[in-house]
């Protein structure tokens, strides 16, 4: 789901999400299988939260158009299932739901958190009533009250970024310039790269001090590297941006331009000795361990010692660093570029990370750019709706505590365990029968899936913020206390052992992630709602929705990255050699496949980028497919609804998950950043692959959702 990825700065590739529920103005694996316990999950009575109603009247009326769980009207009956599932399934819905003006994406994820954040609004209101607060409330409702402030925020414009600027004025060295790098990132603004605390790969035991490449304001090197006219095209207009801001800073409009070249130019130099966001997708490649006196022989002109001593940092054994070309170019650009040109670049990178805190003019600025030219938005999310999601991400899981109270029963979270216990009951059953596995690899498969950490709806542990200091003065200081905030908390974790009940993501997110180095499955309270979590919906949709999206979680821990990890979370090749040669052959056929989709014409969907997700998509429908049939055992024959079997019912509860409509300006930013498929992609993929599908829906060689059998991909 929606990695995105954590809010510590965590190795690109020690996280997967299902899927991105949002992207800048919206906001990061899988397995599913058959069993009988299952069964009794999803058909138990009415007590049972994912089992039907046995009272629903919708079950006896073919004819209702809606019924727990779908609405026959989001059908496009005008399209044939085997010709675009993906169109037929959800074109009625998608002619239903324009995209809003401040959205880039609306689908149902963006549905579901817009509920959300509905909740999260009764909730910050209702706190800003109250008078005497303390603790964790205090801190909530002083961080949104002071971000809703615009009379004050107006009245500062930029004077809160004045003492920055000021010590970024004052840099006349080489040293100067590394104090305020180290100054910045402790902010959490990752100039010219990024720094962040970690698990060692090789020992998920321990947390270790990272470093990685970074310091771009475009959203990917590609940006930079590319020749195509568009991305020609995105880099005149970030100069452009660039340089208005520098205006709107008090530059002349000459030195704002020339100012914003001096940007394109240091970025670009740092883009171009950057690694692909697919080539990060190996771990291997991006796991360097070097200790303090291999870091000075890397970047001689660099100065640890006082880079660490800067932010704080205790004293260190070793740092991973992720991408050593990128430092040893990034070492030469440091003494290459004069120092007026770095200042610049400083500038620009705190005024960039904090543009939506200051005055409408650089709000609205920011928004030009990157919501209208990057995404496609017509027009801002409201002050409020901003201010929830600012609030969210300082104190998640304080609101995220508040939240749970008011919508999610300790009933419902024993449920959903249930139902995941379960789930992982079905996928072991699938490894025992696989049939391209060896036994040796079968084994180790099997335990790693016993080993998963299992995570529902909330931490046992909640986050201690009595070290944050909140008022309700200036937004910008608050944001920065924030940021600092979590800066030394993840400062404090290294040379320490993994705490293992953390969370990466805040209880109302709608989304969830497989984290390889945990091995573990989480699932926010957020999405355990309709229309992926039914308490009355039809056992098909059920396991069709959040059935496969548990699935798809479960089985990201064999997928091209999970794979790599063992039961314990360390980077460790535990297939044996044939086998993960057969592994690697099966995932091949998912990466072509997904490489053939073109998101407009001449553009293709990237196979490497997105074979994650596409394999744990895959896998996550074959096994609850399988658990659905085996649910079925022993049982009459589940009656038609409007006419659908239930196995035609089970396949419209995983496409009305993904049903979605995006601006082409967002499909083009998503096919660039995102390893997750765009959502069409994501219901007819996979479902192509699937014989069972094509029996359902009678389809035939031929047809366009019927995958020739020697281009077949199967995995799970």
């Amino acid at each position: 789901m929606s990695l995105s990825y954590r809010r510590v700065l965590l190795f690109v590739l020690t996280i997967s999400l299902i899927a991105l529920s949002t992207l800048t103005s919206d906001k990061s694996h899988a397995a599913f299988a058959p069993t009988a316990q299952l069964s009794r999950i999803f058909s138990r009575a009415s007590s049972s939260y994912l089992s039907i109603d046995s009272t629903n009247p919708d079950r006896d009326d073919p004819q209702k158009t809606v019924i727990a769980g779908f609405d026959f009207g989001n059908l496009d009956r005008s399209v044939s299932a085997c010709q675009d599932f993906n169109q037929f399934a959800n074109g009625g819905w998608m002619a239903k739901n324009p995209i809003p003006g401040a959205f880039s994406v609306w689908g149902r994820f963006t549905q579901l958190d817009e509920q959300n954040i509905l909740v999260l609004n009764q909730i910050l209101e209702d706190l800003l009533k109250k008078k005497n607060l303390t603790g964790n409330e205090q801190k909530i409702a002083d961080y949104y009250g002071s971000c809703m402030d615009e009379p004050k925020i107006e009245a500062e414009g930029i004077k809160p970024l004045e003492p920055e600027l000021q010590r970024i004025n004052q840099i006349s060295d080489v040293l100067g310039l590394e104090d305020e790098i180290a100054r910045l990132h402790a902010h959490r603004i990752p100039a010219v790269f990024g720094f962040g605390a970690n698990q060692d790969v090789k020992d998920s035991t321990q947390i270790i001090a990272q470093v990685v490449q970074g310091g771009l304001g475009l959203p990917d090197r590609d940006y930079y590297t590319n020749d195509d006219a568009k991305s020609k095209a995105t880099r005149d207009e970030y100069v452009a941006h660039v340089a208005r801001t520098f205006e709107l800073m008090g530059d002349a409009a000459d030195r704002a331009a020339a100012e914003a070249k001096t940007v394109l130019a240091i970025e670009t130099k740092l883009a171009e000795n950057s690694l692909t966001r697919i080539q990060r997708r190996n771990p291997e490649a991006n796991y360097h361990p070097m200790i303090k006196t291999q870091l000075l022989e890397m970047t001689p002109d660099f100065d640890w010692g006082r880079y660490f001593r800067n932010i704080g940092m205790p004293e260190i054994g070793k740092v991973n660093v992720g991408q050593p070309s990128f430092f040893k170019a990034a070492d030469k650009i440091l003494t290459g570029t004069p120092m007026a040109d770095w200042k610049t670049y400083l500038r620009w990178h705190l005024v960039n990370a904090a543009s939506n805190t200051l005055s409408s003019k650089f709000v609205q600025e920011n928004f030009n750019f990157n919501g209208k030219y990057l995404q496609g938005t017509t027009e801002m999310l409201p002050r409020w709706r901003r201010c929830i999601a600012s609030t969210d991400r300082a104190l998640g899981e304080a609101l995220g505590q508040l939240y749970v109270a008011r919508t999610f029963p300790p009933e419902a979270r024993a449920r959903a365990r249930a139902m995941v216990a379960n789930l992982i009951a079905a996928l072991q059953e699938d490894l025992t029968t696989l049939s391209w596995m060896s036994d040796e690899t079968r084994k180790r498969a099997i335990s790693k899936l016993n080993a998963y950490i299992k995570k529902i709806g909330y931490p046992d542990k909640w986050r201690d913020y009595e070290a944050l200091q909140i008022s309700r003065g200036a937004y910008y200081n608050n944001l920065v206390s924030a940021g600092e905030f979590e800066f030394k908390r993840n400062l404090g974790k290294i040379g320490k052992p993994v705490d293992k009940t953390e969370w990466g993501m805040s209880p109302p997110t709608v989304n969830a992630y497989y984290n390889p180095q945990f091995n573990e499955i989480v699932f926010p309270a957020g999405i355990l709602q309709p229309p992926f979590y039914d308490p009355k919906a039809d056992d098909a949709f059920n396991y069709g929705g959040i059935g496969a999206v548990i699935g798809h979680e479960m089985t990201h821990g064999f997928d091209d990255q999970g794979a790599k990890f063992d039961a314990n979370g360390n980077l460790v090749m535990w297939w044996t050699p044939d086998d993960f040669k057969k592994f690697s052959e099966r995932t091949n056929c998912v990466v072509n496949q997904f490489s053939s989709y073109e998101v407009e014409p001449g553009l293709h969907q990237k196979g490497e980028l997105v074979v994650g997700e596409s394999v744990a998509d895959l896998g996550g429908l074959t096994v609850a497919y399988a658990a659905y049939q085996k649910s079925l055992e022993g049982k009459p024959r589940p009656k038609d609804i409007n006419g659908f079997t239930a196995e035609q019912r089970f396949f419209l509860g995983w496409a009305q998950v993904w049903a979605q409509n995006i601006r082409p300006e967002a499909a083009r930013l998503r096919n660039a950043t995102d390893p997750h498929p765009l959502a069409r992609f994501r219901v007819n993929g996979p479902l192509s692959n699937m014989p069972a599908f094509a029996q359902a829906y009678q389809c035939k060689e031929g047809d366009p959702m019927v995958r020739a059998s020697e281009k077949r991909c199967q995995i799970w």
